[in-house]
């Protein structure tokens, strides 16, 4: 209905009316013709009643009529849900019913969706359910009352396109959070988690084939408007659909999540699929969706039930992946650790995952704290000592880094704990003079010989002394860079991160661990590290003058820049279009691309911008070490 109409209409109405009537009478004149009504002139009426009874019947009419301004309501409805997605004021009054029959109606109709500007209103329904279902189960209930389930599974189905498959999977997630709605999702069970998996494998190659990949030109309109509004441009569309993309994946694991936490018999059908598997360790939040564990929180709660950690053990990639994440400095780095520890306290596992989780997890075992998880370095020192008495075989590399670490934690610790002040004192002067020698050798250019000093100094530092063997770890990790052994050189930065305080907090050995990360081609590992780097570049103890530059250190803006062409959700797609129109071109467009590096400690990993070190070591050798 037009507003300007309505509003003349209500004028003229007014006119017409005696001056004698009373405050209440006034009101209930200003009341229209409720059969049907216009959406933003209810929601404009100060009385709650007649509100919400015009409201009611705009809802109870919507689905059954065909306006070409319904568009524009469910575009301020989505708007509202967004806002204030704890009132109930439209849910109550039949909004979440009518969402459910327009989008019920979309998918039988689907002509219907080509009048007007319909097919914008399945995206805007499914949207406003998810936003009001997110907080409060009450509402979550009235949805499933209001007969949401069934059409946002015809959503998820792919009947429309990936836009619509994102909001009905986020709307289902909320309604498979509550103990109150999970049952209604739950009678689906055996659609949606198949259906959930089979999405979360295929979307990111879905929205890059049919969005990304597409010239602008050619890509759906309505795609283009949602994701941006008509702003911004092809370059933030393709920012946005990566975004989304990620949501679309990370809500359909945390769907899966919910089947897995809340009935541990989903553990058997979602790990019956090895190929799932080996995508779900891949499966990254990332950047654009940092706040969702992605892939590793449903590793995670698999790894509590036999069968689940049965089929992670049995999945080389999982437990690499998760080896990966352990030594990592992203926010989910404790769910690797609590993986791996799952698999090793198991006997019926311990043995396949101890030849790859223990050279990593032995890295950790000095970790204080965590976030707010203390003594994990106990946890991990406990857990791979488990059977070190019993004399089982484990692995020939697995078997030298556990008696290593018996020798450490174990033999050494109570030597030192009896062993007399004056010689704690003298071998602290000792570890000293040799962390100087080591110091002259790596500036003299001698690095095996630095290498071989920091180890004397590492043996004689006291274990207490956490700072002295930050150092020494940080300054070795440095020399294996130089050598070119980045395992080596990851190794001992992860142990100098693990001496931090608080943990990860040492920005060379962040800067180093991100350059040995690089140099195996671990883009995602590098991308987090440097970033952590750079944070502290501007957060630190010594950064007021960094503040006043305002600047991001050109090697590091350097490796961000390389790393995120490299880690983002698309890349390996677009990487192998690439390679398919230059096998296309019958070799014309053949490249050869040359590795270039800056001074003796670059680090070159064969395409995009090289990776320097902090300074050129031959340079300025003082400023590659610590003190």
């Amino acid at each position: 209905m037009d507003l300007n109409h309505y509003t003349k209409k209500k004028l003229n109405k007014k006119k017409t009316t005696t001056s004698s009537m009373t405050t209440d009478e006034e009101e209930e004149s200003s009341c229209y013709d409720y059969s049907f009504c216009c959406f933003f002139c209810a929601m404009k009426e100060p009385n709650p009643r007649l509100r919400r009874s015009a409201v009611t019947t705009f809802f109870h009419e919507m689905p059954h009529r065909d306006d070409q301004s319904h568009v524009l309501v469910m575009s301020a409805l989505w708007n509202i849900a967004m806002t204030h997605p704890e009132d109930p004021e439209l849910p109550m009054a039949g909004a979440l019913r009518c969402m459910s029959l327009l989008v019920t109606k979309a998918l039988a109709d689907p002509t219907w969706l080509l009048r007007h500007q319909n097919i914008y209103i399945p995206y805007y329904a499914a949207h406003v359910v998810g936003s009001y279902t997110i907080r409060l189960p009450a509402l979550a209930a009235l949805a499933v009352e209001s007969g949401a389930v069934a059409p946002l599974i015809g959503l998820l189905r792919g009947t429309m396109t990936w836009v619509e498959q994102r909001v009905a999977v986020r709307a289902i997630g909320h309604l498979a959070s509550y103990d109150t709605t999970f049952p209604a999702v739950l009678r689906h069970a055996d659609e949606l988690v198949p259906l959930a998996m089979q999405v979360a494998s295929t979307c990111l190659d879905t929205v890059y084939k049919q969005f990304v990949g597409v010239p602008p030109a050619e890509r759906e309109q309505y795609h283009r408007d949602l994701l941006t509004r008509g702003l911004g441009g092809t370059e933030m569309e393709n920012r946005k659909a990566e975004e989304w993309a990620s949501q679309l994946q990370c809500w359909c694991l945390y769907l899966l999540s919910c089947f897995a936490f809340r009935d541990k018999t989903f553990h058997d059908l979602i790990c019956r699929d090895v190929g799932f598997l080996k995508d779900l360790c891949r499966m990254w939040g990332g950047l654009v969706n940092g706040d969702s564990p992605a892939g590793v929180g449903l590793m995670r709660i698999l790894c509590r039930s036999e069968v689940g950690r049965e089929a992670m053990a049995g999945c080389r990639e999982v437990v690499t992946s998760l080896c990966d994440l352990s030594r990592s400095s992203d926010d989910w780095q404790y769910m690797g650790i609590d993986c791996l520890l799952y698999l090793i306290e198991d006997l019926n596992t311990r043995r396949g995952v101890m030849e790859a989780a223990a050279p990593c997890l032995v890295d950790l075992v000095e970790l204080r704290s965590l976030g707010a998880r203390r003594n994990l370095g106990d946890r991990i020192t406990k857990a791979l000592l488990l059977d070190f008495d019993h004399g089982v075989k484990v692995g020939t590399e697995a078997e030298r880094t556990i008696k290593s670490l018996w020798e450490l934690k174990m033999e050494r610790e109570k030597r030192e704990e009896v062993m007399p002040k004056e010689e704690v004192i003298e071998r602290q002067a000792l570890a000293a003079i040799k962390k100087q020698e080591g110091n002259e050798r790596f500036w003299s250019g001698d690095v095996e010989e630095a290498i071989v000093k920091y180890t004397e100094a590492l043996e004689l530092c006291p274990l207490k002394r956490r700072k002295e063997r930050l150092v020494l770890h940080s300054n070795r990790a440095q020399c294996y860079l130089l050598l070119r052994e980045p395992d080596a050189a990851i190794s001992d930065a992860t142990r100098a991160l693990a001496l931090a305080c608080p943990a990860n907090g040492h920005g060379k050995s962040l800067w180093r661990r991100s350059q040995a990360y690089d140099m195996k081609g671990m883009a995602k590992e590098s991308l987090m590290d440097c970033i952590l780097f750079v944070n502290g570049w501007f957060h630190g103890k010594d950064c007021n003058e960094r503040k006043r530059r305002a600047k991001v250190p050109y090697y590091a803006a350097r490796m961000i820049n390389k790393q995120m062409d490299k880690a983002g959700l698309f890349a390996s797609l677009a990487t192998s279009k690439k390679i398919k129109s230059r096998d296309g071109d019958d070799g014309a467009g053949d490249e050869s691309e040359e590795e270039i590096g800056i001074g003796s400690g670059s680090s070159m990993s064969g395409s995009g911008l090289p990776t320097i070190l902090e300074e050129p070591w031959l340079r300025k050798a003082k400023k590659g070490l610590d003190g």
